[in-house]
């Protein structure tokens, strides 16, 4: 009985001490605060994850350019410029470099930040192939996307961008010069960006495929034995599978946007309606996730496999990117229809 009453006077002592006069009662406010400060980053965060809707090629193309006539090539370095323009224009702006709440917490939309990065810096640095004229401004932009994508520290990872930004609308003034010259005619560089392209689809199919684990299903996929992956650690599934919707993202709007520079050379080899199937099967990646995680489920079980779903599209689109690359030329000669 004594002990009780005791401990019953030694809580009733800490609690008096804490509320009174001299303490303010600074914990209380201070402990709202915390929770409101949680449930804000909770919900940025929550906004902050949303991928970025798509946009239409031929708006950026009418937004960037002055008006006048442009030479070959002013599409497609439109279209990658507002690729750009999204990493830092979207809610949240870039994130894969925060070094606070929410966008510290955050891995998802990082992932596909890189992902979309990776498929500019691949078209960022084929452009000066493609080029016939004046590639100062091509070349600039594409050293500027060098480097680690995490940079906080001045000149950070946005300013880098932003200066490829600036170099891109210095050559899409360049192009609307009288007498300026831009993408060759033949489709010269087009099929080494498109193999390059290949490889990093192949390379991202791998990894999605890591996640699966089961040999029978990756084989259904086209995965032979020899070459399958180390499986991917469970924290790190999501990262992949993200990852792979920016690249895909990227892809569709970079394709779209060279299928109009190079509409000539694509219909010429026959190859029109494969690189609209591309497309296709870019969109088709891009579906609405229903989860609120990714899934590593099995077969017909109750849970999906999302990262298995995502490996299917990746590998077909590395396949027909493949052979768009075989059968364009390679050095800018023309090519005959295809009969």
């Amino acid at each position: 009985m004594g002990l009780t009453r005791k401990g019953e006077a030694r809580r009733r002592s800490k609690v008096e001490v804490l509320e009174r006069p001299q303490y303010g009662w600074i914990w209380k406010p201070l402990l709202v605060l915390l929770i409101l400060y949680l449930v804000v980053t909770v919900a940025l965060g929550v906004w902050w994850s949303r991928t970025p809707a798509n946009f239409d090629v031929e708006e950026a193309v009418a937004e960037q350019r002055g008006g006048g006539t442009a030479e070959r090539g002013a599409v497609t370095v439109a279209g990658l410029r507002t690729t750009l323009a999204t990493l830092l224009d979207k809610p949240g702006g870039y994130l894969r470099n925060d070094i606070a709440p929410p966008g510290l917490w955050l891995d998802n939309m990082p992932a596909w930040e890189f992902g979309v990065m990776r498929q500019a810096r691949g078209l960022m640095a084929a452009m000066p192939a493609m080029s016939e004229g004046e590639a100062s401004s091509l070349e600039s932009a594409a050293t500027r996307l060098r480097g680690d994508g995490r940079d906080w520290l001045y000149p950070s990872t946005e300013h880098h961008v932003r200066q490829a930004m600036e170099a891109l609308d210095a050559y899409l003034a360049q192009l609307e010069e009288p007498g300026a010259v831009g993408f060759g005619d033949g489709g010269q560089g087009l099929a080494d960006w498109l193999s390059q392209v290949a490889g990093s689809l192949d390379d991202l199919g791998g990894r999605l495929s890591a996640s699966v684990g089961d040999k029978e299903r990756l084989a259904d996929l086209g995965v032979p034995a020899s070459s399958m992956p180390e499986s991917t650690p469970w924290y790190r599934v999501d990262n992949v599978f993200f990852e792979a919707r920016g690249q895909a993202w990227a892809l569709r709007h970079l394709l779209a946007a060279m299928r109009r520079d190079q509409a000539d050379v694509i219909e010429a080899a026959g190859l029109a309606e494969r690189w609209d199937a591309l497309t296709v099967e870019l969109e088709r990646s891009q579906r609405r996730l229903w989860s609120p995680v990714v899934l590593n489920g099995s077969g017909f079980g109750i849970f999906a496999n999302h990262s298995l779903v995502m490996a299917s599209h990746v590998l077909r689109a590395r396949d027909l990117v493949r052979e768009l690359a075989g059968k364009l030329p390679e050095s800018g000669e023309a090519t005959a229809p295809a009969t």
